[in-house]
């Protein structure tokens, strides 16, 4: 009687509801819906879920990654057509209608390496590349009429429209006079534009036999109608533009490959469009140079507005102010990255005379070269609202004072704000510009001298 007790109590522990009539004690009863029948069972019965939740996920990843591929590469098919731009030069130089320094190491001997694609304008061509064991920049000009699936036509059609001058032999003295009159046109009628005359005849005359052939001179011309170009060979010998090192039509090739100080520069070209506004000033400090670094940088770039003003070639304005075009060289010395938006100040004072407007957002040349709108006679006037000077220290605010040392940021921050104020009119320019350019680059000189970083 005790062991019959005894088993009854085993079985109540086991399991505590009741013994159905006619149950046995060694029974193994069904399992009821609703019931848990144990750890076994029930992660048998959840797997199935898991398993549906996983693949959908998996496919979720699949499906965004495919599309992230496809954007990237119709993104990359349309902004990089460095192969486009390289038959259509080689095809024009064999047959003739164009010469310069390096067509036949880019098209007869293909000692000219086209490496990572840099563009960001299809009508722009950028590409990293290497070149008599150098590293090199080169850039040369699409219309944007000749898309990237453009047939064999296109090399016709280009030539029409960009080596149409001259159109026969000219004389050195016509040549030069013809050149001397474009200058004045583009950047003012100026006592120093014979020298830079003297040196576009010199480009032209790549092979130093004392004359511009026809394809010289048709080369040469195309160049100078591209803006970076005219840019840069008036800043030649300044250091905030990368030397020029040769020609081929209207492609060309300068020295090295300047870093960005963009905040996205330092990651993967896919991760860049999806990078949050929020994050830019946190990956600036991260991932961009020491503050000591970029002291320097900031200084290169007011040197380099300096000579925008001061410049012997008249003055240019800065017409796209972005983190994107400030860019350095491995030694940290400042190197303007894109010059396409920097644009002679007779060409916006052209575009801006008698211009139509209803608001002064009418009377914006490029990006940010903005003037007022003469509301009364609907008319824009010819004065910038902010000058460069004004427009690089909004930029140097959120460069530099992230970072910046303490005793030193309060100080800073009170003269680039001072600096954002300053107008473009044309009585503050002169004196009032050059005093606040000095103090600030005395300020960061002082802070970084007599260290490593100088």
């Amino acid at each position: 009687m005790r062991a019959s007790n005894y088993s009854g109590q085993t079985c109540h522990l086991h399991d505590p509801r009741p013994w159905a009539e006619g149950d046995s004690p060694g029974q193994t009863r069904p399992h009821l819906p609703g019931v848990p029948s144990g750890e076994k069972g029930g992660s048998q019965g959840r797997l199935p879920g898991l398993r549906v939740k996983y693949v959908f996920l998996v496919w979720l990843g699949v499906l965004a990654g495919s599309w992230l591929a496809y954007v990237h590469y119709s993104s990359y098919a349309e902004l990089c057509r460095g192969h486009v731009c390289r038959v259509v030069i080689c095809d024009q130089y064999r047959k003739g209608i164009i010469s310069g320094s390096i067509c036949q190491d880019l098209c007869s001997l293909e000692q000219v390496e086209w490496r990572t694609c840099l563009s960001s304008a299809p009508g722009q061509q950028v590409y990293s590349g290497l070149w008599q064991g150098k590293e090199v920049t080169i850039k040369c000009g699409l219309e944007e009429s000749l898309s990237w699936k453009a047939g064999a036509d296109v090399a016709p059609r280009r030539e029409l429209v960009l080596f149409d001058k001259p159109t026969r032999g000219t004389s050195i003295k016509e040549f030069r006079e013809m050149t001397l009159s474009f200058l004045k046109a583009n950047l003012g009628d100026l006592p120093s534009l014979p020298a830079l005359v003297g040196q576009v005849l010199l480009m032209a005359d790549f092979n130093k036999d004392s004359r511009v052939s026809l394809a010289e001179a048709k080369s040469v011309w195309a160049l100078l109608k591209r803006n970076e170009f005219l840019l840069l060979l008036s800043l030649q010998g300044k250091g905030h533009a990368a030397p020029l090192l040769g020609h081929c039509g209207d492609l060309y090739v300068t020295e090295g490959v300047p870093r960005s100080s963009g905040p996205a520069a330092a990651l993967p070209a896919l991760l860049r469009p999806l990078l949050p506004p929020a994050l830019h000033g946190a990956l600036q400090q991260w991932l961009g140079p020491a503050w000591p670094w970029r002291a320097k940088i900031a200084i290169g770039l007011l040197e380099f507005v300096e000579e925008l003003f001061h410049g012997a070639y008249g003055t240019f304005y800065m017409c796209e102010t972005t983190l994107a075009n400030v860019g350095y060289t491995a030694k940290y010395d400042f190197r303007m990255a894109d010059l396409q938006q920097v644009a002679p100040e007779a060409a916006v004072r052209r575009f801006l005379r008698g211009r139509h407007c209803e608001r002064s957002a009418d009377c914006t040349y490029g990006r940010d070269c903005r003037a007022p709108c003469d509301t009364l006679l609907r008319q824009c006037k010819g004065d910038l609202v902010q000058p460069n000077l004004a427009k690089v220290c909004e930029l140097l605010r959120g460069y530099l004072l992230p970072g910046a040392p303490a005793g030193l940021r309060a100080e800073l921050g009170r003269q680039l704000r001072t600096c954002t104020t300053l107008s473009g009119l044309a009585s503050q320019v002169e004196a009032h510009h050059s005093l606040v350019l000095s103090h600030l680059k005395t300020l960061l000189w002082k802070e970084i001298s007599n260290t490593k970083y100088t």
